[in-house]
């Protein structure tokens, strides 16, 4: 088996989205696309991972929205090192499809209340919906390390709360500990790295929000 040496997962640039909410009155959130900012977001977090990567060759997984693909292009790799892949698995969550913008706000709201991993948006997923397909993926991706020609690189271009489930899932943690955690900013970056004993660390914690309040013992 060929475990790769990183497994890189890179939260998309700032979107419409992000910089204004009402979009999502007139755009499918899968089209959104990158602002400017968005746009240098990735840039810069390209210019970090050519020099990560060092020419090493690439496995890269890309959400199927518009702002995930646009994330990608901007960082521009080295394409002759690159196997690229759209996996619908790593969407983001969905809310629903055209959406009121009040009415999402509300739904946070009470996702805030019920917790993030529970809460299904109406005629959309809860974060243990997401879980679930990512949790799926992680399968396939396993299966692929059976290649023994496989990159040493994994690279996985997708969104904050499914770079967290990632985690979660790859790591086991418990749902008080995802329900701790925040999510990355736009462009920011998450690697997995293959150490000697033959396990993953993760090279920097997710920012923490509060005290992990688990119902029993895990671990």
């Amino acid at each position: 088996m060929a475990r790769p040496q990183r497994i890189v997962l890179v939260r998309h640039g700032e979107s419409e989205g992000n910089a204004d909410d009402t979009v999502y009155e007139r755009e499918p959130d899968h089209a959104l696309r990158l602002t400017s900012a968005g746009r240098r977001q990735a840039r810069e977090t390209g210019a970090g991972l050519r020099e990560l990567f060092e020419g090493e060759r690439v496995s890269v997984y890309v959400s199927p929205y518009r702002r995930t693909h646009e994330t990608f292009r901007a960082l521009d790799l080295d394409l002759e090192r690159v196997r690229v892949r759209e996996e619908p698995r790593l969407r983001e969550q969905d809310w629903g499809n055209w959406q009121d913008r009040d009415d999402v706000r509300l739904q946070k709201a009470y996702r805030d209340a019920y917790g993030h991993f529970f809460y299904r948006f109406a005629q959309g997923e809860s974060g243990a919906d997401v879980y679930d397909r990512v949790g799926a993926f992680l399968e396939s991706l396993h299966r692929s390390f059976e290649d023994p020609e496989h990159p040493q690189n994994v690279l996985l271009v997708t969104h904050g709360l499914t770079m967290r489930l990632f985690c979660m899932r790859w790591f086991h943690w418990s749902v008080a500990e995802f329900e701790s955690l925040s999510n990355p900013g736009n462009g920011e970056t998450r690697t997995l790295t293959l150490g000697a004993d033959g396990r993953y660390t993760l090279d920097r914690p997710f920012e923490r929000w509060r005290t992990p309040d688990p119902y029993g013992i895990t671990g």
